[in-house]
């Protein structure tokens, strides 16, 4: 039996992403987990929503926190390298796009669907970077008000009440310990 596509997504998360793997995993069982049965456009999105970060190359994005213009050119990079990566992968034409549109606002939501993708990377994100975001507070990366700022806009963004629901305890840990530096 072919694995699936999802399950081949899942293999080239794993094997290109070794960095942040985990946020895009749990992304994808976060999105399962508040929007059962969602569609494989929908999941694919989730799970691959910042394959960019993995890739180098001349058109590479340095990060900038709680930069819009720095998330519209990591959405639009990641959405073209998943794109190709699907095509590649035998994935229809509609699939394809309907992946790279939502992944183009994975930052924003803005439909039911971007807004399933975006909750779960909220919740991934306070489940599994917040670690991360410590860690560059005090190695002097960034500063504790960005990364404040940043832990709370990936809070308050998420538009799905249930996901907003259950990120509420995580991001109040958050705050607590990013209070606490």
């Amino acid at each position: 039996m072919t694995p699936s596509l999802i399950d081949r997504a899942r293999v080239w998360v794993e094997e290109n992403y070794p960095y942040n793997r985990t946020h895009l995993i749990k992304s994808l069982e976060w999105v399962d987990r508040i929007a059962p049965g969602s569609s494989e456009a929908v999941r694919l999105a989730t799970l691959t929503h910042d394959m960019e970060r993995a890739f180098d190359g001349p058109d590479a994005i340095p990060i900038v926190m709680n930069d819009h213009a720095y998330e519209k050119a990591h959405s639009d990079r990641s959405a073209r390298i998943v794109g190709q990566w699907l095509s590649a992968n035998g994935a229809a034409p509609a699939l394809v796009q309907n992946v790279e549109s939502l992944i183009r606002v994975h930052e924003w939501g803005g439909s039911a669907d971007a807004n399933l993708v975006q909750a779960a990377d909220s919740l991934s994100f306070l489940e599994t970077n917040v670690d991360l975001m410590i860690s560059f507070v005090k190695s002097g990366k960034y500063s504790k008000t960005d990364i404040i700022s940043k832990v709370d806009a990936m809070y308050e963004r998420i538009g799905v009440p249930s996901a907003k629901e259950l990120a509420q305890p995580m991001w109040h840990q958050a705050m607590q310990r990013l209070s606490s530096l």
